[in-house]
């Protein structure tokens, strides 16, 4: 599989509503000068995704007015203060009627993971039964990738913030980690702390 036959997806998590952060949505956090959202997409479309599926939540009409997310297939979450497990499975509903055989997901709150981390991640997709992990010093961590055959397990058990954590730990076994700490940083901005790490 390679990504330019467009088999890999880029699923872009953007709902929160950044409630550690008194409810500034992380998707309209500025970065580089851009909202945090449209970083985010740039970034999946340099590692190589054309096909990229945005779930929009806290203030999404905000969010698709100022941020540049043309091309972008936008996917509205009504659910998203259920949490991350919510937008999951809207991204990957989303995702059901492409010719997609896999997602790579992206956390909008993590600008430290470039295109490079996300480059392995996709480099390591063989098929529609892929799981693969990026990993920092051999610690499972963002982005993964989910093949198709595994949409419906996630869907399943994704619920409030776990996301994908428990399917993942119940299929330990089968997921391709590759190492990306020496090209990324994994932090995430949840607290008015972390928001130094915007530039």
């Amino acid at each position: 599989m390679t990504v330019d036959e467009a088999r890999i997806a880029g699923l872009l998590l953007a709902a929160g509503g950044g409630r550690r952060l008194g409810g500034r949505p992380k998707a309209l956090l500025e970065h580089r000068g851009r909202p945090l959202v449209e970083h985010a997409v740039a970034v999946l479309r340099a590692a190589g995704c054309t096909r990229v599926h945005v779930v929009l939540g806290a203030r999404a009409d905000a969010v698709r007015e100022r941020a540049g997310l043309e091309g972008c297939v936008l996917v509205e979450n009504p659910e998203w203060e259920r949490g991350m497990g919510s937008s999951l499975r809207a991204g990957l509903d989303s995702l059901a009627g492409t010719e997609a055989e896999a997602a790579v997901v992206s956390l909008v709150d993590q600008p430290g993971i470039g295109p490079r981390a996300f480059g392995r991640v996709l480099a390591a997709c063989r098929d529609e039964t892929s799981l693969v992990s990026a990993a920092y010093d051999g610690v499972r961590g963002h982005p993964v990738l989910f093949g198709r055959a595994h949409w419906a397990g996630i869907a399943e058990t994704a619920t409030g913030d776990r996301g994908a954590r428990a399917y993942l730990g119940a299929h330990e076994r089968a997921i391709t980690l590759v190492e990306c700490g020496d090209v990324a940083r994994p932090y995430d901005i949840d607290t008015a702390a972390d928001l130094h790490h915007l530039e």
